[in-house]
């Protein structure tokens, strides 16, 4: 094997999406907790300490490691303080205190050619994630070496929670036939052509249930990771019943809920609190859907 070509997993090892599901029908869970640290926000006497990422993060993993169907680590919250190797230490912790859970590398990585194939790399390789988020706008070329993967997932951006997400997803195509808005256009490549490894998702913010069901209709074989559930006000029980099809269809993001639930020294029980609370709403709400 050449250095340019990538390591596929172990054949005994399961898939991403299978590893999702397994996760979500032994936890009864469809919550991923997002780690996103900010060591502001850390309780004291860590407050303000980087050093403190990895402690904090692992904290928070064993807390809540048989309530969750997924973690989803935040590159940029590591790389800005130079903790990508507590990035990498927090990952390979997470397979000893979570073995079977997966990792989502939150990356929203998007380019082309030999510099996608790095990224690749680095989510895959460097850090062993199980999937990573991409942003699809450079194309099928920007997204295709990420799925010579083989069991590595990739979810595109697709119906995003911010505001801003109007500029661009909403946009109706008129050169495709039926003139879809872009994110439903996504769906159907990611439904369809561009799911060459039977890995790939999709993202759509829990701000908008209707849409999630639109995206469901389109694309109903695709996980959905869903940000949005918590400290930005998206409603569990709407998101649920927009795109629930089964455990492991969908990942439901809860970040800055979990993580800072207390800033006490009890930190770590609150998030668990947190997260089974949420874990619980989302199962209840499930029964409906």
């Amino acid at each position: 094997m050449n250095d340019s070509s990538p390591r596929s997993d172990a054949p005994e090892a399961l898939s991403f999406t299978a590893q999702l599901r397994a996760a979500a029908q032994r936890n009864q869970s469809m919550l991923c907790v997002g780690l996103d640290p900010e060591p502001a926000r850390f309780p004291a006497p860590w407050q303000g300490d980087s050093a403190r990422i990895y402690d904090f993060c692992a904290a928070i993993v064993e807390a809540t490691a048989d309530l969750v169907c997924a973690f989803k680590p935040q590159i940029a919250y590591f790389a800005a303080h130079g903790a990508e190797a507590h990035l990498e230490r927090l990952i390979a912790h997470i397979r000893q205190a979570a073995p079977g859970v997966p990792v989502i590398l939150d990356a929203k990585r998007g380019d082309i050619g030999s510099t996608a194939e790095q990224y690749a790399r680095e989510a895959f390789e460097r850090y062993g994630a199980d999937a990573v988020t991409l942003s699809p706008f450079m194309g099928r070329d920007s997204v295709e070496p990420y799925l010579r993967y083989a069991g590595k997932g990739a979810f595109l951006l697709c119906r995003t929670s911010n505001p801003g997400g109007d500029d661009f997803q909403a946009q109706r195509l008129a050169d495709v036939p039926g003139q879809p808005r872009l994110y439903e256009h996504l769906a159907q490549l990611a439904q369809g052509p561009w799911n060459t490894n039977g890995e790939l998702g999709l993202v759509v913010g829990a701000t908008y249930p209707q849409e999630i069901a639109a995206v469901r209709r389109i694309a109903p074989d695709v996980p959905l990771l869903i940000p949005g559930v918590g400290a930005q006000g998206g409603d569990a029980q709407a998101t649920v019943r927009a795109g629930f099809t089964g455990w492991g269809s969908v990942a439901i993001n809860s970040s800055r809920a979990v993580l800072y639930a207390s800033a006490g020294a009890d930190f770590a029980a609150a998030a668990r609190a947190q997260a089974q609370r949420t874990r619980d709403e989302l199962a209840a709400a499930a029964q409906g859907a």
